[in-house]
C-alpha cells in the first residue's frame, strides 16, 4: 500500500488533478473540500502528509486554521501549503505555523512530486538507523533522538518540525561550524529563498527560548549564515 496523503483543496477540478497525479505514483490520496471535513477526518486517523490550499471557500485563512490544529495534534506531520496565493507574507504565515514546505500553483506536477518525495525522504531518514554513534546527538542540553524524530533541551521536549529538526541537526552537528543558508537548504533537502530559511531560523529560536529563556546556541554569523554555540 502506497503511503497516505490527504488534500484539503475547495475547487474540485484542482483537487482532482493532484489526486491523479499523486494515484499514477502510488500514493493513496484522501481529499477534502472544507477545513471542518479535513479536521473530522484527521481526528479519527492521520495521514502521513497533508497537502492544504489557504483559501478554503467562504474561509479565506481556513488552511492557515486547519495547519494550527493539525500541528498541535501531530508536531511531526509533514505539512505542505499548495495555494495561488504567493505573497511574502502569506508565506511566512505559512512557514511560521510549522508548515514544513509553501507552494504555489503554477509549480509543475513534477516539481511538486519531487518536493513530495523529498519531505518523505527526510521522514525516513531521521527514522532509519544510520549507525549508534548518530541515533542520538548530544551537544550540552540538546538531544536529539533521529529514530525518534524527536528533540529535547534540558530534558523538556520540543515541538519541532521534519524541516526544523532536521536545521538543528545541521547545525549543532559540528558546533562552531558557520553553516550557510545554501548548506542548510541542503541539509533539510529543500529549495528556499533567504527570507524563508531566516523565518524557520527564528520559529526554531523561539521554540527554544519557551524552554530557556537564556537559550542562545544558534548564532548568526553576519553575511555568512548560522552556527551552534556550544556554552560551558
Amino acid at each position: 500500500m502506497g503511503r497516505q496523503i490527504a488534500i484539503v483543496e475547495d475547487e474540485i477540478s484542482i483537487a482532482q488533478n493532484y489526486c491523479d497525479a499523486l494515484g499514477r505514483q502510488g500514493y493513496q490520496v484522501a481529499h477534502y473540500d472544507s477545513r471542518p471535513a479535513a479536521l473530522a477526518a484527521f481526528q479519527r486517523q492521520l495521514p502521513e502528509l497533508a497537502i492544504i490550499d489557504v483559501g478554503l471557500g467562504e474561509e479565506v485563512e481556513g488552511g492557515f486554521d486547519l495547519c494550527r490544529e493539525l500541528r498541535s495534534m501531530a508536531p511531526e506531520l509533514p505539512i505542505i501549503f499548495l495555494t495561488a496565493r504567493d505573497d511574502e507574507f502569506d508565506v511566512i504565515s505559512g512557514l511560521r505555523l510549522g508548515a514544513d514546505d509553501y507552494l504555489t500553483k503554477d509549480i509543475g506536477q513534477a516539481h511538486m512530486l519531487a518536493r513530495i518525495t523529498a519531505l518523505f525522504r527526510r521522514v525516513d531518514a531521521l527514522r532509519k538507523p544510520a549507525g549508534a554513534d548518530e541515533q542520538i546527538l548530544s551537544r550540552g542540553k540538546l538531544a536529539l533522538n533521529l529514530d525518534r524524530m524527536s528533540a529535547h533541551w534540558d530534558g523538556r521536549p520540543l515541538d519541532l518540525t521534519v524541516t526544523e529538526l532536521w536545521i538543528v541537526h545541521a547545525l549543532a552537528k559540528h558546533p562552531g561550524h558557520v553553516k550557510n543558508r545554501q548548506q542548510l537548504m541542503d541539509a533539510a533537502n529543500v529549495v528556499l529563498d533567504d527570507n524563508t530559511i531566516t523565518s524557520h531560523i527564528k520559529r526554531i529560536r523561539k521554540k527554544f527560548s519557551r524552554c530557556d529563556g537564556d537559550f542562545d546556541a544558534i548564532q548568526t554569523a553576519y553575511g555568512m549564515g548560522y552556527r551552534w554555540v556550544l556554552h560551558e
